[in-house]
């Protein structure tokens, strides 16, 4: 991503929805400026924002991470999973959360990958990859949310129990 060392006007650019000068403003050297950009998306929601946003969530500012994850949810496209996926993993615990809650947005194109997420070594990682499975309620993650309830860490244990019950009370409501 190349450094842009003006500054742009993010709140102009948002109002003209100017998906353009706002991936443009991604690579500005002003950690707010690259943050209010990536925010900006979640009001336009603009599908041609994916592959700048999946590049900000190597971002060195865990804001600008965050803001990412949350937008790549709310825009919802499957191109996203596996990078936010990855995003499961960040130093930042706000950043792991974001994408948990990000997959959970994006939704059944995340079903796979999360259940494979329930293996992983990390428990935040599990833990995420549990409340993701609970909030999209597909009933394929049933079985290895099951074998997740043996997990050895209480907070993935509790996460479990709460998408298993997600998952059940929506078949008991179809």
């Amino acid at each position: 991503m190349d450094i842009e060392l003006s500054k742009p006007n993010v709140a102009k650019m948002r109002k003209e929805r100017d998906v353009e000068g706002l991936i443009k403003a991604l690579g500005n050297i002003n950690n707010d400026i690259r943050s209010d950009a990536v925010q900006a998306f979640v009001e336009i929601g603009d599908p041609k924002a994916v592959e700048p946003l999946i590049k900000a969530l190597n971002d060195k500012d865990e804001h600008v991470r965050r803001a990412a994850a949350v937008t790549l949810g709310k825009i919802g496209d499957p191109k996203a999973v596996e990078p936010v996926i990855n995003a499961l993993s960040d130093t930042n615990m706000f950043v792991r959360e974001s994408a948990a809650e990000a997959l959970g947005e994006i939704g059944k194109p995340a079903v796979e990958p999360l259940k494979n997420a329930l293996s992983n070594t990390d428990w935040q990682v599990r833990r995420g990859a549990a409340e993701a499975l609970g909030e999209i309620g597909d009933r394929r993650a049933v079985e290895p949310l099951t074998k997740a309830l043996n997990d050895a860490d209480w907070e993935v244990r509790e996460k479990v129990a709460k998408a298993l019950d997600k998952i059940r009370s929506r078949a008991v409501q179809v």
